[in-house]
Parts: C-alpha cells; structure tokens; sequence
C-alpha cells in the first residue's frame, strides 16, 4: 500500500493508506506531510457525529462513565473535561529511560494515522496538533516502560499528551531537550483542550507499538541484505560450490523469497573467479582413493542452505511488514464512531485497541533476527577457525602468529552477542491479567516490538564483525593470490569496510570498529 500521490518531492499527502517506506522518511523528518482533503472531511464528519452523540446524552463509555473496571459508574456530562484530564493524569505513570526520539515520533505518527481513518472522533485542534509535531523536528520525551499493550498503549500516549498541554519535554533529534511550553510556542501551538473526548481519543490506540514496528520493519528489511552480501562474499573467500544456489532448487520448492535470496547470491558473485561453478555430479572418479585427495564435495550449510535459512526469515518478514501496514493504516480506538450511512450517529464499543496482531508478529520478527544472528556467527566460526577456512591464518591474523591473535576476542563477542540474544522470551504469551481484571488478557505488543528493536542493535554488531572478517580475508587472499578476480560486490563490501575500520595488521582494540560498523548497517544498504 502507497500514499496519494505526492504534491512535490518533500511532501507527501496522506489520506487512508502509507507505506512502511514513506511512514519511516515522515518520522525521520526527512519529508513534510499534508493532510488530503478527503481525509479532513472524514475526521470534521466523525467528530460532528460525536458531537450529535454529547447532544443526545447516550451513554458512552469515556464520555459519561468512568474508565476500565469503573466503567458502571456515571459522569455528569458538565464533568467531561475533568474526566479526560483525570484519564491523562493516572495514565501518565510510565517509568524507565525515555524513548528515543524517533519511537516517540513513530507513535505520534501512528496515532495520527488511526484518528485520519475518520472514526475516532477528535477535534480538528488535537489532530493539528499531531501534524504540526511531525512536521517539526521535535518529539515529546515519553518514558518507556508501563503498557501492556491491550488498552491501546494507554501510558506512553497520556505522557505524549501531557506534553502537548504544555507539562514536560521535547526533544530534538540530538538529545537536546526543551520544555514543553517554550517547545509549543515554537512550534505555534497552544495547550491542547480535551474536552469533548479528546484525552480519550488521543491516549487509546496500539500507537506505540506499531510505530516501532514501522521503525523495526524498515529496518529489517536492510538487515536481511546485509546477510545476503555477506554471505555471498565468504562464499568466494572459501571457494564455495554455487551448485547449491541454482535457479532450480527454487523451482522445485517454490516459497518466494528463497528463490529471490538464491538469485541475489548468484548476482553478487557475477564476475567473481574464486567460486566453483562446475556441479559435482559432472566429475567421474575412478577409484575410491581420488575421494579422499578432493575437498569436501559439498559446503558446510551455513553456505550451501544460505537461500532456504535467508530466504525463510525473509519470507516471514514480509507477513510481519503486512501486518505492520495493516495495523497503521487502521483505526484501534475503543469506542468508535464509524460511518455508517441510515443508523444515524452509531456509537461501538469494543476491543480493537488489542495489540496481539502486533504482538505476535514482532515475536516472529525477533525469532527471524535470532535465526540471522546464528547464521553469521556460525560463518564467522568457520572463517576464523584455521581447520576450516581453507588455508586462511588462524583467526585471520596477519603478523607473527601467535604474537597476534587476531579476530579471537571478537569471534568470542559475536558467540556472547548471539547468547543474549536468545535470552529474551516471547512477550506475546505473557499475559497477565491487570485493571482489576477487566483487562484479563492483555498483547504485551509493546514489549515485543521494543525486544524486537534490541535484537536488530545485537545483529547490526554481529553481522559488523562478520564483515570485518571478510574484509580482512579478501585483504589477506589479495595479496596472496591476485590471479583470481574477487567479484564487484566483494570488493564493494571491503571498500566500505575500510571506511570504518583499517586492516588488522597488529593486534587493536577492535570495539569502536565493531560498533561504528554496526550504525552504518542500521542505516545503509549494502554498497554496490
């Protein structure tokens, strides 16, 4: 799914529906957005329909009850502003480090997304408000911790508010905070007015969560390339057999994205002379003896089933992305106030601020991470250890051996980054029931998806160390062998290497190499 249409280079103009892409360049303050007028005329329509709702005094949740479990008590209408300021006020008691500034823009801009749906009911001021933070570049400083995802993310979203009313900080892309009130001047906005609902309308959605998700899927995307280059250049430092990356293995097992992984494979290695193309079937032996006198016939799998582990993880990102789009352009407030031609102004409660689906499909991201983190710290055990690299230095020292120990210590880090990882359990089955069990089972969908962006952190550094390998190896079989031709990818990869790090030709402190390298990968496609 796309937006409209963009009005020029810098804008884009969102009406129902944004991709992942465009979402990830808005929260980035890369592009500014505009707001399509059919989407104005929406949300003007269903606020109109909650203002028919306040004048019929029907019974609403949030409007005339209280909240959660007290829900069966009545509010005198004159009190509704009361009642959403009291909502804001015992909602904001989130805890823990702030999040980054740009979660806390993602979730403004999911929040958005779902109230332009046309069903939430706020006020043209609160959602002016929304679009004029995106198009600064400021987000509010908003604590961490303290949602479980089932009630929409009811904690971080009272504290986003809180500083639209002026009552806390933002922040800019550098960590430079300022308070809230100076932070609305600036930005020509005065403190948000929650009356008529908006407290409830603004604090109830899974608006958090997807918004990491959106910031996870964009950036896993990359990860999952990063892989592919990195696999296919160890491939030729170890003379690999391509025979295990043909078209026809993806033919015969037709799941898309190992197909798609095989032929990413097969062209990073165009040009490349280090690769034995041949199949091993067209060599006759005649004799049990000339068994022995050849290498291993086939590749250990972290080669030879690049495609099937790559492109599973793949295929499975993409239902995560699907369920991220889904859930972005959706609206997840409770209660709604849709549409409904001939029922005049309807008014349903129900449960779509339930993050499962979010929940769910970040654990399965986070299990695909792990499964790519393994994948690389086991090709980066082959490259280093001497018995297995063909021929390469042990560790892929260079100097005296033994005097230096090269890549040891940060094989050892990868094996320690990969453990942490698979520490962390699945968020999406702990549910505990809370708010006087009237939320008995709850998404923890913002646990995961916060899970989820560690896990890339931990990758992004074992896939750096993975590289700092294989640029090292194609350093040392250069200047070894220059006969046979490193393909361009490869020698892509090493050029950008060297950009972060220089040879290993003594033994270093390796950590800031490894950790620059990891920024780049979380920013960056692979060079090419």
């Amino acid at each position: 799914m796309s937006p409209r249409e963009t009005a020029q280079k810098d804008c884009i103009i969102l009406d129902r529906q944004v991709s992942i892409a465009d979402a990830k360049a808005i929260i980035s303050a890369k592009v500014r957005i505009e707001i399509h007028p059919a989407a104005l005329v929406r949300c003007a329509a269903a606020h109109d329909r909650l203002q028919r709702v306040i004048a019929e005094d029907r019974h609403v949740y949030g409007l005339t009850t209280g909240f959660g479990p007290l829900a069966n008590r009545l509010v005198d209408k004159a009190s509704g502003a009361i009642l959403q300021q009291n909502l804001v006020h015992h909602l904001a008691s989130g805890v823990g480090p702030s999040m980054s500034w740009e979660n806390a823009r993602a979730m403004v801009f999911a929040r958005l997304m779902s109230i332009l749906q046309g069903a939430s009911g706020a006020s043209s001021s609160a959602i002016n408000a929304l679009i004029t933070l995106i198009n600064s570049r400021l987000a509010p400083v908003v604590p961490s911790k303290g949602t479980v995802g089932a009630s929409g993310d009811l904690t971080p979203l009272a504290h986003m508010v809180l500083c639209f009313q002026g009552r806390g900080d933002f922040t800019d892309e550098n960590g430079h905070l300022i308070g809230a009130q100076q932070a609305l001047a600036q930005l020509g906005l005065p403190p948000i007015d929650l009356a008529h609902r908006d407290g409830l309308a603004l604090v109830n959605g899974t608006s958090a969560m997807t918004g990491i998700a959106v910031l996870n899927a964009d950036r896993a995307v990359r990860a999952v390339a990063w892989s592919i280059t990195l696999t296919a250049a160890l491939a030729e430092v170890q003379n690999a057999r391509t025979e295990a990356w043909h078209a026809a293995f993806g033919v015969l097992r037709p799941h898309a994205r190992q197909a798609e992984t095989a032929r990413l494979l097969r062209a990073a290695l165009h040009g490349s002379e280090r690769v034995a193309r041949g199949h091993l079937a067209d060599r006759i032996l005649t004799d049990i003896a000339r068994v022995t006198e050849q290498r291993a016939g086939q590749d250990a799998y972290s080669l030879r089933c690049a495609p099937q582990v790559i492109g599973a993880v793949w295929d499975m990102l993409d239902w995560h992305n699907q369920v991220v789009t889904t859930e972005l352009n959706a609206v997840t407030d409770n209660p709604i106030f849709p549409d409904q031609e001939g029922e005049g102004a309807l008014v349903l409660h129900g449960g779509n601020f339930m993050g499962q689906h979010i929940g769910l499909a970040s654990d399965a991201l986070a299990n695909g991470i792990n499964v790519l983190a393994g994948l690389a710290e086991r090709q980066i055990a082959r490259l280093t250890d001497e018995t297995l690299n063909r021929g390469l230095p042990a560790f892929l020292h260079q100097g005296a051996p033994g005097l230096n120990s090269g890549f040891m210590g940060a094989q050892v880090t990868a094996t320690a980054l990969l453990a942490e990882m698979r520490t962390g359990t699945a968020a999406s089955v702990q549910s505990i029931s809370t708010n006087g069990a009237n939320q008995d089972v709850v998404s923890m969908g913002t646990i995961a998806a916060r899970q989820v962006q560690h896990k890339l952190d931990m990758l992004a550094q074992v896939q750096a160390i993975l590289a700092l390998c294989v640029a090292q190896a194609v350093d040392i079989l250069t200047e070894d062998n220059t006969e046979l031709a490193f393909s361009t990818s490869a020698l892509c990869l090493q050029r950008y290497v060297r950009d972060y790090s220089a040879p290993l030709i003594q033994d270093r402190p390796l950590g800031q190499d490894i950790t620059a390298l990891a920024k780049a990968f979380a920013n960056d496609a692979p060079p090419s």
